[in-house]
C-alpha cells in the first residue's frame, strides 16, 4: 500500500448519496493507495463546522489518519454545497492544515453538481480539484495525479458494441426526430384513471395494443420550505398528467418522508425530495396524477404500516421493498438488519392481500456497495423467490444498467439476461414477472447534449436484453438526462420520455432492416451470459441445500452476515458485519468480480464452500 497519498472522503450527513464516493475510494485503492471514508459522526460534524467541537473532531480525524487528499462530496443544493465546503476549506486553510503552510493536506477536492463546482472554482480561484460528474474513471484518477502505470489497464472499456450504440444515438439526438413523438395508446381500458385502476390492467391493455413499454419516471423538486415544495410538486404532477406520456408517477419522496412519516419534523433536516408527511398529502397527489398510476418509496421503519398507507392513499401501482437495505447498513434508517428483513417479509404478506405487484429494490443496492456481478444476480433471484414463496403473484424485476458506469455493454446484457433467465424460471400459472430496466444512477454526463446521447444509447441496451421479444422491456424507468446537473422539471421529463420512445422505435426498425446487428446472436454476449448463469445457478443451489430456512428473514440475515453476499464498500463503522466486507472486488474484463489477495478472480461456488468450512 502506497503511503505518499492517503485519501479521506467526507460528506455532510444530510446528503445520502454515497455511490460516487465509494466508487472513487475503490478506484484509488485499486491503484495501491489508502482510502478512508469518514464515519457518520464526522459527516454530521461537517453540517455545523463553525462549532469549535465539530471542527476539532474533523481536524483530529484528518491528523490521526494522515489524510493528504481531502475529498468532499455533496450532491444536493449547489448553494448549500458551496457553503458547507467553503466553511471547512477556509477553516483548514486558516489553521495551516494545507501543505503550502506546513500542514499535511496536499490537495482538496470537491464532487457535486456542476453549478456547485463552478461556485467553488470561483471562490477558491481554481485551487480545488473538481468532479462535476462527467469524468471517466481514468480521468478521475488523472486529476489526482496518479501515475499512469498505477492505473489498471482494465479500466479502458472502449468496444465495438458500445461505440455502435453511441453512434446510433447521436444521429437520433442530432436529428431531433424525438421531438415529434406522440403519447402511446395506454388509456382505453375501463378502469383507467379510476380508483380501481391497476398496473396489471394497464399492462394487459398496452400489450394487447402492441404499445409497450409502460413508462415510469422518478422526480420531485427541492425546496427547503415544506409546503412550497408540495405545492410545486402538485403543479408538476398536473403538467405530467396532461402530457399523457407518463404511466407511472414515481414520487421522489424525501428522506424524512421515508424515515419519520407522520411525525413532528421540527429541527430535522429534510435533505432532498418531496417532503410528504400525511396520507392526505398523498391523496391529493394521487387525484392530481390521474390517469397516471402512482408509486413511492417504502419506509425505513414501520414498513408494513407504510405499505398500508401507500395502498389506501395512493392506490399504489406496485410496492417497492429493499429487504437488506434502507436501515443500519446504509444509514438510511435505524432498523437493524434483522428487524428490517422481518418488517419486509411482513409487508409482503400484507401486499399479497391487496393483489398488487412487488418490486424487490435489491440488486443495484448491492452493486452500489461494491458487490460483484454474480452477487447482483443472486440477490435479485433470492428476493424474487422469497416473494413467490410468500404468495406474490406478479413481480416487477428492476435491472439497473451501467452500474458501475464503466461496465461494458455486453457485460450489462449478460448480467441482465442471466438474472432474468433465472427469475423467469420461477414463472408459472400463479407467478409472473415484468422486466423493468433503467439507466444507472451516476451514468450521465454533465454535458446535457452528451447526456441525451447516453440516454438514447442506454435505451438501445435495454432493448437488447430480449432483442426478439417485442414486449420487452415491459417497463422502462426513464432516468432523466439532466440528473447529473439538476433535478428534472416536467419539460425535461417529457423530453427524456420522448428520447426513449423514439430510440426504441428507430432501433427496432434498424434491427429489422439489418442495419444494426441482432445481439441475440452475439457470441461474446451469449458466452458471458452462460458463464454468469451457470456460476449463479450453482451458487444458488448450494445456498438452498446448505442454509436452513434460506427464504426467511433469518436466512437472509445469515447469508449476509457470513459474507455470502460481499459488499466491500459497506459503511459498517461499528464492525457489526466484518465478514460481509472481507471479500474484495475488482473491475475486470468489463465487469465486477470477487478477487483473492493476488487480485485473481474467485469462483463463487468455491468461495461459498470456503465460507461454510469456516463456520
Amino acid at each position: 500500500m502506497e503511503t505518499d497519498k492517503i485519501f479521506g472522503f467526507v460528506k455532510p450527513l444530510v446528503d445520502v448519496h454515497t455511490m460516487g464516493l465509494h466508487t472513487m475510494a475503490n478506484l484509488v485503492r485499486e491503484c495501491g493507495y489508502q482510502a478512508i471514508i469518514a464515519s457518520p459522526e464526522i459527516n454530521s460534524a461537517l453540517e455545523q463546522i463553525q462549532k469549535i467541537n465539530n471542527y476539532s473532531l474533523v481536524k483530529a480525524w484528518i491528523i490521526n489518519n494522515h489524510i493528504t487528499h481531502l475529498c468532499f462530496s455533496y450532491r444536493l443544493d449547489p448553494m448549500d454545497a458551496c457553503n458547507h465546503f467553503m466553511q471547512l476549506y477556509e477553516r483548514l486553510l486558516g489553521d495551516h492544515m494545507a501543505s503550502a503552510t506546513g500542514g499535511i493536506i496536499q490537495a482538496f477536492s470537491f464532487a457535486g453538481l456542476p453549478e456547485a463546482c463552478q461556485l467553488i472554482a470561483e471562490k477558491t480561484k481554481n485551487q480545488v480539484i473538481l468532479f462535476p460528474g462527467s469524468e471517466t474513471p481514468i480521468e478521475s484518477l488523472e486529476r489526482y495525479n496518479i501515475p499512469p502505470e498505477k492505473i489498471q489497464k482494465g479500466l479502458q472499456t472502449d468496444n465495438e458494441y458500445d461505440n455502435l450504440r453511441i453512434a446510433f444515438a447521436k444521429k437520433i439526438i442530432e436529428s431531433e426526430s424525438y421531438k415529434n413523438v406522440i403519447p402511446q395508446d395506454h388509456y382505453g381500458y375501463s378502469t383507467c384513471g379510476t380508483d380501481n385502476d391497476t398496473y396489471v390492467d394497464r399492462l394487459n391493455y398496452a400489450k394487447a395494443k402492441g404499445a409497450l413499454p409502460i413508462i415510469r419516471t422518478h422526480s420531485g423538486p427541492y425546496n427547503p420550505n415544506r409546503m412550497e415544495a408540495i405545492k410545486e410538486y402538485n403543479s408538476w404532477v398536473e403538467d405530467l398528467a396532461k402530457s399523457k406520456l407518463l404511466d407511472i408517477l414515481s414520487i421522489g419522496s424525501s428522506q424524512l418522508t421515508q424515515s419519520n412519516f407522520g411525525e413532528n419534523w421540527e429541527g430535522l433536516q429534510n435533505g432532498g425530495g418531496v417532503p410528504i408527511n400525511s396520507p392526505l398529502e398523498y391523496r391529493v397527489i394521487h387525484e392530481k396524477a390521474k390517469p397516471m398510476l402512482t408509486r413511492t418509496y417504502s419506509g425505513t421503519k414501520d414498513v408494513p404500516t407504510l405499505a398500508k398507507i401507500h395502498e389506501e392513499s395512493l392506490n399504489i401501482s406496485w410496492h417497492a421493498l429493499s429487504f437488506w437495505w434502507f436501515n443500519e447498513l446504509d444509514g438510511r434508517g435505524k432498523n437493524t438488519l434483522l428487524e428490517n428483513l422481518k418488517e419486509h417479509f411482513e409487508a409482503v404478506r400484507y401486499i399479497i392481500s391487496t393483489g398488487k405487484p412487488v418490486e424487490p429494490n435489491v440488486p443495484h443496492h448491492f452493486a452500489f456497495r461494491g458487490a460483484d456481478d454474480i452477487t447482483y444476480i443472486i440477490s435479485g433471484f433470492l428476493a424474487a423467490k422469497a416473494c413467490k414463496l410468500l404468495g406474490v403473484r406478479h413481480l416487477i424485476l428492476q435491472n439497473m444498467l451501467n452500474t458501475p458506469k464503466n461496465t461494458i455493454g455486453i457485460q450489462d446484457l449478460a448480467k441482465g439476461r442471466a438474472m432474468l433467465r433465472l427469475i423467469k424460471e420461477l414463472e408459472d400459472h400463479s407467478f409472473s414477472v415484468s422486466l423493468q430496466t433503467r439507466v444507472g444512477l451516476d451514468y450521465f454526463s454533465t454535458d446535457l447534449e452528451q447526456a441525451k446521447v447516453q440516454l438514447s444509447a442506454a435505451t438501445c441496451l435495454m432493448d437488447d436484453l430480449e432483442p426478439n421479444n417485442p414486449n420487452s422491456p415491459e417497463i422502462v424507468h426513464v432516468v432523466n438526462y439532466s440528473e447529473a446537473v439538476r433535478l428534472a422539471t416536467p419539460d425535461i421529463i417529457c423530453e427524456s420520455i420522448k428520447i426513449t420512445l423514439e430510440t426504441l422505435k428507430e432501433y427496432r426498425t434498424a434491427k429489422m432492416l439489418g442495419r444494426i446487428p441482432n445481439m441475440e446472436h452475439d457470441y461474446e454476449t451469449n458466452y458471458r451470459t452462460e458463464q454468469l448463469y451457470t456460476e449463479a445457478k450453482e451458487a444458488i443451489d448450494f445456498l438452498e441445500n446448505n442454509i436452513p430456512n434460506l427464504y426467511t428473514p433469518e436466512g437472509f440475515y445469515y447469508i449476509f452476515a457470513h459474507g455470502f453476499l460481499p459488499v466491500p464498500y459497506l459503511m459498517d463503522y461499528e464492525s457489526k458485519y466484518p465478514k460481509a466486507k472481507m471479500w474484495q472486488t475488482a473491475f475486470k474484463n468489463g465487469g465486477i468480480v470477487v478477487v483473492d489477495n493476488d487480485n485473481k478472480p474467485i469462483y463463487t461456488l468455491q468461495r461459498y464452500k470456503k465460507i461454510m468450512q469456516s463456520l
